[in-house]
């Protein structure tokens, strides 16, 4: 991990701010991470022997409370990583109007070579010492999962902060993405990858700016790929291909697939599952370095997996026409200005993969109100839509085909409900940047994205009477 990240994403925030009136005093206060725990514990191993784990939690902006940001467990977090993740999450809640700040969490450790018995001492040791210092809580800062993480770990935090923590009425909403059997929101799971095709989608409707690419508007038929088929990369690919588009490479952390005429992605997932491995999987090009898809042909690159996956190296052999940042960070800015100097469209992360925290604020609001979404409503909506039917029928005097009466008379479900606010939230904030990028001829719709969130945080400020 390069130890440079956060002066990475403060370098795109400078190169917004150069096309904003805010005064550079309140630039100064946006552009600073306000908080960053360092700590360590010690945990003891299954064989008795004690190790000392290292973690961090960054607060970047205050502007909103509580922050909200994941938790991510590998060998490579730094202090770096978390003050620059913390501060993507704060531009991200911007851009999609979400009510936080931005924060971000992180554990020296290797999930995947450590015992489940393990995983749940650190985490709830870390929950302890970010209690103690009130780093967590429901109207302080509110965790979510991130590489490494998941609804297990979330469950942990969570009873861990039931227990310890001072709020017990609305501890449920201390931690999001949990599992919907611990009060978590359908729909959190798919959330980020979800979002990113959503941003494509709304990206490639635009006639003015998918032509000078090349391509045709709409999803349908576009050849895609993504490198990381993980949590965010296996539900954009899914995702894609209910919209018609061609999953034609996947990567793994061991390698990489490429197919022209598209694979069966839960083929793929069933393979190495079964064999520990993506090679021999029939009628595909194997590629031992998972990071040579990232230059095969194709029309649109999903990155779903680490930061700095495209650099100045790799930037040139880029084939794709659209590069969509459902990872955080995975373009540099050496790599972003070579990208756009060839025409290559970037979505920015900050707004490409904030699905995951819209429907993270979905499941915080859920929690508060200690009631899900349809509960109050289903069936009085069903009651109502009987009702219609009756009346339609009534005035025509013909009946309705059963099939087409089960279907207008069924109510949505929470999922619905979720999924429905998503694609809202996504279309509003798509027409914000986009009007902006246009309105204001700017380089592109990163630092479009960039500056409607630094104006929209100073906004904040100058309403709370911060600034004059």
């Amino acid at each position: 991990m390069p130890s440079n990240f956060f002066d990475d994403v403060n370098q795109y925030f400078d190169a917004a701010c150069r096309h904003t009136e805010v005064s550079p005093d309140i630039l100064d206060q946006i552009r600073a991470c306000n908080s960053v725990y360092r700590l360590r514990f010690p945990v003891r191993r299954d064989d008795g022997t004690i190790v000392v784990v290292e973690g961090y939690r960054a607060e970047h902006s205050h502007h909103r409370l509580p922050t909200k940001g994941g938790i991510r467990y590998s060998l490579d977090v730094s202090q770096s990583e978390v003050m620059a993740l913390s501060a993507l999450m704060t531009y991200k809640c911007a851009v999609v109007d979400v009510p936080f700040g931005g924060a971000k969490g992180g554990v020296c450790i290797d999930p995947r070579n450590e015992s489940a018995p393990f995983l749940e001492r650190v985490t709830r040791r870390y929950t302890s010492e970010l209690i103690r210092k009130r780093f967590i809580g429901p109207d302080v800062d509110v965790p979510a999962p991130d590489v490494g993480t998941g609804e297990r770990e979330m469950g942990w935090i969570y009873d861990t902060y039931k227990i310890l923590g001072p709020d017990t009425l609305n501890a449920l909403a201390c931690v999001t993405g949990k599992a919907t059997s611990v009060h978590g929101v359908s729909g959190r799971r798919e959330a980020t990858g979800l979002g990113a095709i959503i941003a494509l989608e709304h990206f490639l409707s635009e006639e003015e700016d998918v032509k000078p690419l090349g391509l045709e508007t709409g999803l349908a038929g576009k050849r895609i790929i993504v490198p990381g088929l993980g949590k965010v990369g296996l539900h954009a690919a899914l995702a894609a291909i209910e919209r018609d588009a061609v999953i034609v490479g996947v990567s793994v952390s061991d390698g990489a697939l490429y197919d022209e005429g598209g694979l069966d992605v839960e083929a793929v997932l069933l393979h190495r599952s079964e064999t520990g491995s993506l090679r021999a999987f029939p009628d595909a090009r194997y590629l031992a370095n998972p990071d040579a898809i990232l230059e095969e042909p194709c029309d649109v690159l999903i990155p779903s997996a680490l930061e700095h996956q495209i650099t100045a190296a790799n930037a040139p052999k880029i084939q794709a026409k659209v590069i969509v940042e459902a990872a955080n960070g995975p373009v540099d800015p050496d790599a972003d200005a070579i990208l756009r100097e060839a025409g290559t469209v970037v979505l920015p992360d900050i707004y490409a993969n904030a699905g995951g925290v819209v429907v993270s604020y979905f499941e915080w609001i859920k929690n508060l109100s200690h009631v899900s979404f349809e509960r109050m409503t289903r069936r009085y909506q069903q009651i109502s839509n009987n009702r219609i039917l009756d009346a339609i029928s009534h005035l025509t005097g013909k009946s309705i085909p059963p099939e087409d009466t089960a279907l207008l008379l069924q109510a949505p479900n929470e999922i619905d409900f979720v999924r429905t606010a998503l694609e809202n939230t996504m279309a509003i904030s798509y027409e914000k940047i986009h009007e902006l990028w246009k309105r204001r001829s700017l380089p592109d719709l990163r630092t479009a994205a960039y500056l409607s969130a630094v104006e929209s945080v100073a906004s904040s400020y100058a309403l709370d009477g911060i600034f004059p």
